[in-house]
């Protein structure tokens, strides 16, 4: 069977706990006279208790750092756009966002497609895109093309 605990056997664990720090208690303390206080100013004196952010008068961090500005919307989705004339000279028949980041006609961080009508187009072409304008949505379907929201 195992013992059980008393309340008098309860102490803290090993290096838990120390000697308390006795302040101004003579010359030969090794705290004593300024009892860690330093020799003179507004630290040493009585009732004084440090102001948030102090730095003993250096220029408090808070103060270096410069100030923000603006405001980063972390939802944003970044777009890359491309007109209708560009996607006319193009080989392939179906065209996505992938396919224009590898061919490198579009930025590698852009997260959607917006198909903008400046341009003609005479093939037939399927284009998977996020946004088109009006002109652009009717080139590519007189061209006989498909234009897909995704």
């Amino acid at each position: 069977m195992t013992e059980r605990i008393k309340i008098e056997d309860l102490r803290p664990a090993d290096g838990a706990t120390g000697k308390i720090k006795r302040v101004g208690r003579g010359r030969s303390s090794g705290m004593g006279k300024t009892s860690c206080r330093g020799n003179n100013g507004e630290g040493q004196r009585s009732g004084r208790s440090s102001k948030r952010g102090f730095e003993g008068g250096q220029m408090p961090g808070y103060r270096q750092m410069p100030k923000l500005k603006g405001f980063k919307n972390f939802n944003a989705i970044s777009y890359a756009s491309i007109n209708v004339s560009d996607l006319a000279n193009m080989k392939e028949n179906v065209i996505t966002l992938e396919l224009l980041q590898n061919t490198g006609k579009v930025s590698k961080k852009a997260q959607a497609l917006r198909v903008l009508g400046n341009g003609e187009i005479t093939k037939a072409v399927t284009i998977s895109a996020r946004y088109f304008t009006q002109s652009a949505k009717e080139k590519i379907e007189n061209a006989g093309g498909k234009a897909q929201l995704v």
